[in-house]
Order: C-alpha cells, then structure tokens, then sequence
C-alpha cells in the first residue's frame, strides 16, 4: 500500500497536533471489546429509516458558517435535536478539525445525504424515511454522549418507528460519538450503518457496519458536486446494511477524491507548520473553546 493509499492515523495525527499546540495529556479515545448486533428484520424496502446527523442547522445570527468558513464555536449545537425531513433542511458543518485545506463544504450533500436518500425511497431502494430526521452533537465528554446523547436519539428513533438508521460524522469527534450512539441503537433492536471517513477511530470504538471512505473529512456521503458518487456511497451502505451478518462488517468504498493528492499529508501535519502558524492556531483554538463555554453557559 503506498502512502496515498493508506488512510489517515487520525488519532495519531490528532494527538501529535494537539501537543504541537502545547496541550497536555492525549485524549484518550473511547473503546469497547464486545459490539452489539441487530440484523434487518425484514427486507429494506419495508423499512422506516432514520437519518442521524452531526451537522448543524444554520443560524444566521451566529456569524460566517457559509462555504470555506472558519471553525465558528458559536454555531455548534450541544443537544440532540429532531426536525422535519420534509423540505429541503439548511444544515452546515460546524466543526473544529474538518479538512477546510481540501474541501470546503459547499455541498451539503456530501455530509449530509437527505436527498439522496429521498432518490433511494423514490427508486423503492428504502421503505420511508422517518418523519424527522435527528442531529447528533459532537462531544468529546464520552460519558454524556453514553448516558444524555446516546438515550436521546434512541428515544427520537422509538418515537418515529425507526428500524435502521444511517449515522453521518464529519470530525473526528464526531466519528467517536455517531460510533456509540450506533452501539446503543443495536443493543435496543434498531441496525445502523456508519458512513464515515475516519477508519480508525470507528474500529477503534467497535461498530456493527461501517461504510468507510477515504475522503478528506466532512465528505462522508460522497463527494462535493458529484451525485454520481453520493449515490453510489448510499448504495454501499445500504448494501451494508441489508448484508452484514456479524458486527464489526466495514467495507472501503473503491471512489478515489478528486482533489489534490497531498491531503492526507497536509491534515493537521504539525511538521508542516511554522511555528507562528502552530501558535496562531493555538489562540483560535482557545477562542473557540471560550465561545463554546459560554454559548453552552448560556
């Protein structure tokens, strides 16, 4: 495997980046020995599935969280949160450790496949979609993604008679979280599948399906302005889903990015920073803890 081949160590990379930026102890990455598993009681077509999204819906008083935009803490969202999947939902990325050097985001179908999905009812591919589709929050606390998190989009799932559901991350932290959430939908009888572009952490964490793509994050759905490919990634994990038969199934998906072919190297690459960039980063990751402090506060 050559080096483009071979996806991003994310969490490596993370912890070497974050020492760069002088923060201390490692974040230690959450981890189970056993996975559940729940196999699709009855054919896909007649299935209720259910859309869980680490996306944020758009707040236009929360300044820039348009295409390219920098990391905005203030626009994040701290609870699980259910809206119509009617219409055409405006919901943005507002992460702190997407790939905004590779991708920016100005196509909501890569990270958030709703449409798609509606193509998929449409073609009799899924049953329905859930009424309301959830957004999942992005948290590095382990224990509140476990214990709030987790039960409440399992209670949202219960409300709207889901029998799958396809969980979407775009951070790293957010593959950690969407990971245990899935752990706790099986274990209550609802299958997922993860579409998802950090490897590592998923296995890491231990899943019943996973979808992996080796995109640039924040392009778990497919890439940017190519409903060709967004499709063929919902097919993938649909295919998943209906034909997994022990937990821990991951299939790569075989569509290469479109884009430059150093991304993987540039990612959060400290030796590729200069020291005033490192330290530059630095206070904007302290200004944003500080916003999401006060905004979770609040």
């Amino acid at each position: 495997m050559s080096k483009t081949d071979k996806p991003i160590a994310y969490m490596q990379r993370t912890r070497d980046y974050y020492l760069a930026l002088g923060y201390g102890a490692p974040y230690v990455w959450a981890s189970f020995a056993d996975v559940p598993f729940t196999p699709l009681t009855k054919p896909l077509a007649e299935c209720t599935l259910a859309l869980v999204s680490t996306a944020a819906p758009y707040q236009p008083d929360k300044g820039d969280q348009g295409p390219g935009a920098p990391y905005n803490a203030a626009a994040k969202f701290y609870e699980v949160y259910a809206q119509p999947t009617a219409g055409t939902p405006d919901l943005r990325i507002s992460h702190i450790a997407i790939d905004r050097d590779h991708t920016t985001a100005e196509d909501p179908a890569s990270y958030f496949p709703l449409a798609t999905m509606k193509d998929a009812v449409a073609a009799g591919r899924i049953g329905k979609l859930a009424d309301r589709f959830f957004g999942l929050p992005t948290n590095r606390s382990q224990r509140t993604t476990i214990e709030v998190d987790a039960p409440a989009l399992l209670a949202l799932c219960r409300e709207n008679g889901v029998d799958a559901a396809v969980l979407v991350p775009n951070c790293p932290v957010c593959h950690q979280s969407v990971s245990i959430a899935a752990r706790q939908l099986e274990e209550a009888g609802i299958a997922t599948v993860i579409m998802g572009c950090a490897k590592d952490i998923v296995a890491h964490v231990g899943v019943p399906r996973f979808l992996f793509s080796d995109f640039p994050l924040g392009n778990a759905a497919g890439r940017p302005n190519d409903p060709a490919s967004q499709a063929v990634t919902l097919a993938m994990a649909l295919d998943l889903l209906e034909t997994a038969r022990q937990p821990r199934t991951t299939r790569q998906s075989p569509l290469k990015w479109n884009g430059a072919a150093d991304w993987k190297d540039d990612y959060s690459n400290p030796a590729k920073l200069t020291a005033a960039e490192i330290a530059r980063r630095k206070r904007a990751f302290d200004e944003g803890k500080a916003t999401a402090k006060q905004v979770l506060n609040s």
